[in-house]
């Protein structure tokens, strides 16, 4: 069971994440999840080139560990990268200090403070400790390529019917995703792009321009 749309009394229980971008621009955030491998995020990056439009890369150290040529593809072309656990850890079923150590072995390779938990999921002592450190971002979007109940149509509608200007939207650069990616993606790039969006990169100034924070990087 997951939300498409994050409801707002969410995003309100949890104001120190970021949800979305504030915006009244036509820009919105693509964020990929779970790579980077090779089998799927060189053709993301492809399609992202294809419409100038950058996004945000949150990677599972293990993978940048096993694919640092994938990884570099990423960064060179300009994208931002962000720590995703080394080990796609799940924060409700992991105690604190291993978990801890999890996002910090993937600290070491990502080099990035924005941070979002596999599924979202954090510990209530976990969100506070992390936020402290990291700029914990979550989404407003989820598009659902994930699910294999669900048809590559109803993941673009997901996807068409409820991004805003400022909406973080998840994909997931993996290969449970790859099917759904390759039809989803490319008709996004093209319908928003068509009425005037731009795709932009999650940085931390951004976020910090909408919700100052006192963090350690």
């Amino acid at each position: 069971m997951y939300l498409v749309k994050t409801p707002l009394i969410i995003q309100e229980l949890f104001p120190n994440f970021t949800w979305k971008i504030p915006t009244h621009e036509k820009v919105v955030y693509l964020t990929f999840d779970d790579g980077p491998i090779p089998e799927v995020t060189p053709w993301v990056l492809q399609q992202l080139a294809a419409f100038q439009a950058k996004a945000t890369f949150f990677c599972v150290g293990d993978n940048v560990s096993k694919y640092p040529s994938v990884f570099q593809q990423v960064i060179d072309n300009g994208h931002s990268v962000g720590n995703h656990t080394f080990n796609h850890l799940n924060g409700w079923s992991v105690d604190n200090i291993p978990y801890f150590h999890n996002v910090r072995h993937c600290a070491k390779l990502v080099h990035s403070n924005l941070f979002r938990p596999p599924y979202g999921r954090l510990t209530p002592t976990q969100a506070m400790f992390l936020q402290r450190h990291y700029n914990v971002v979550m989404w407003d979007v989820l598009s659902g390529d994930f699910d294999p109940k669900i048809s590559k149509e109803q993941c673009y509608d997901n996807i068409v019917n409820n991004t805003k200007p400022g909406s973080i939207i998840v994909m997931h650069d993996s290969l449970k995703s790859k099917d759904k990616l390759a039809y989803v993606l490319p008709k996004i790039l093209e319908y928003f792009t068509q009425r005037g969006y731009v795709f932009e990169n999650i940085s931390a100034e951004a976020i910090h321009q909408i919700m100052p924070l006192s963090k350690i990087a």
